[in-house]
């Protein structure tokens, strides 16, 4: 038995202002790409270099006391957050603790660290320090050139793999679709300056080939039709096909989007940042699968025949149950 989101594939017209969609998708990148430029990210250690501090203690955190108790070490700008889980026991109180690297020093030295923790002991007896994590500016400066070289050349090897298996304006649509997800990813980190460091670039990898794999099977569909309906309006085809594998698609998402949840809510806040990116980033996919590059492939055009030998070449994903 196969299941059946539907009885019968919908019938909903996805490009009746498709040009509406478009539109909302660039305004929504280029405000993304305004806040990235003027706001920037919030870099974890990983990209910026220093230390990190994790603390514990039955009392309540009180970031002004434990501030007042930091300042006088005058280590310059200090982030003092609580952590907020709801799998902590009431007498579980967790602080992360930021100190950026000095400038002329590598990293954190030991002695600061030590310090930073006398001083916090000095204020609360029954601290704990449960981890230490530090990383060098020159560390940092390499992880952020590696992380913005392994996202290009994703999309990139996504340019070619799409070229050679369809047609370019399909591998037009597919990655200008990919990089709206990846911009309004980057956004929505700046815009809620939410820590962004190589979990997040993980995310962003992972959205890429989540985005792809659903893009891909509409375009598939998309081949089948303009072979099957060769006299069809473009439009009539891109509807027919989005309609056909909306089941596919809305399950696969649905179901994606139940697992993350619940490690966004249970999971601790170690991986909340990157749940919270694969949330997102399965939502845009999702968008921009439908409206941003079969619209892109509506703009564009694309010819009605193939003069291949098997009509049937590079469809086998094509015969999804809808």
């Amino acid at each position: 038995m196969r299941l059946r989101l539907f009885n019968q594939a919908p019938n909903f017209d996805y490009f009746s202002r498709w040009k509406i969609w478009l539109g909302i998708s660039g305004l929504m990148m280029v405000v993304a790409f305004a806040s990235f430029m003027i706001q920037g990210l919030n870099y974890g250690i990983d990209f910026r270099g220093g230390t990190t501090i994790r603390t514990e203690s039955p009392l309540v955190v009180d970031v002004a006391e434990y501030r007042a108790a930091i300042d006088t070490l005058e280590l310059g700008d200090i982030s003092i957050t609580e952590v907020f889980d709801p799998s902590f026991r009431d007498d579980q109180n967790v602080a992360m603790i930021r100190i950026q690297a000095q400038d002329g020093q590598e990293a954190v030295t030991v002695e600061t660290v030590e310090a930073v923790e006398a001083a916090l002991i000095e204020v609360r007896p029954d601290i704990k320090f449960t981890s230490v994590e530090s990383v060098g500016p020159k560390v940092s400066g390499e992880l952020i050139q590696t992380a913005v070289i392994a996202v290009v050349l994703a999309i990139g090897a996504v340019l070619i793999y799409i070229w050679l298996r369809f047609e370019w304006q399909f591998a037009a649509g597919a990655v200008l679709a990919l990089v709206h997800d990846v911009i309004l990813t980057i956004g929505i980190f700046s815009e809620l300056e939410l820590r962004f460091d190589l979990a997040i670039i993980a995310a962003l990898l992972t959205i890429v080939g989540y985005s792809l794999n659903d893009t891909v099977v509409v375009f598939d569909r998309v081949r089948e039709n303009l072979r099957k309906y060769k006299k069809r309006d473009l439009k009539e085809v891109l509807n027919l096909s989005i309609n056909e594998t909306m089941s596919r698609t809305f399950m696969t998402s649905f179901t994606t989007l139940i697992a993350l949840i619940a490690l966004f809510v249970l999971g601790g806040d170690v991986i909340r940042g990157f749940v919270f990116a694969m949330i997102w980033g399965v939502i845009v996919g999702t968008y921009s699968s439908i409206f941003v590059a079969s619209a892109i492939l509506l703009y564009l055009g694309v010819k009605r025949d193939w003069s291949k030998p098997d009509a049937n070449a590079g469809n086998q994903y094509a015969n999804i149950d809808a």
